[in-house]
């Protein structure tokens, strides 16, 4: 019987613990508030009165970006910068372009999780699209590339050298691309 307590007295517990989840917001939506002198975690709420239309569109994603760059590619970044009404609700996203044999380096976003839905238009030589949503409002970028040979200060060459396995003379020619 005490097992049969103790088992269910554990599940429980476990159950409950699974079922927790952030609190409601307080509001369905808080338009950031821009001119705002009040300094809080994102943006303060613009007076429900005054929110217009205009604070939940953006028109900017249906132009390409400019991919004539060493990678080849251009990121055009969403959030709550662009679009007002996003503030709160912890989403921003990006349209990246890539031109022919184009790439968006290796990065990471340090305060997001990120989802892809990728379209790729196949005609001929044309430049493919990617559709980034991101988890947060302000997700952040790093470039691995810049973060590793690019430093300020920078990481030393020995060790460079050591952790790609190649010689001082390879870690000096791609630190001098930065």
């Amino acid at each position: 019987m005490a097992t049969k307590f103790f088992l269910l007295a554990f599940l429980a517990l476990w159950a409950s613990r699974a079922l927790a989840s952030d609190p409601s917001q307080l509001q369905d939506f808080c338009v950031a508030d821009r001119t705002s002198q009040v300094f809080v975690n994102g943006f303060a709420c613009k007076d429900p009165k005054t929110v217009v239309v205009e604070d939940f569109l953006f028109s900017g994603l249906h132009m390409a970006g400019n991919m004539s760059n060493k990678q080849g590619s251009a990121v055009s970044a969403v959030n709550v910068a662009h679009i007002p009404g996003l503030n709160t609700l912890g989403i921003s996203l990006a349209r990246v372009d890539y031109a022919p044999y184009g790439q968006n380096p290796p990065h990471i976003h340090p305060r997001a999780s990120e989802g892809l839905i990728h379209f790729q238009f196949n005609t001929g030589d044309k430049e493919a699209i990617a559709i980034a949503a991101l988890s947060s409002k302000n997700p952040g970028v790093i470039t691995i590339a810049n973060a590793v040979f690019g430093s300020v200060p920078s990481i030393s060459d020995d060790i460079l050298a050591k952790a790609f396995q190649v010689d001082k003379k390879a870690v000096d020619h791609v630190q001098a691309q930065f």
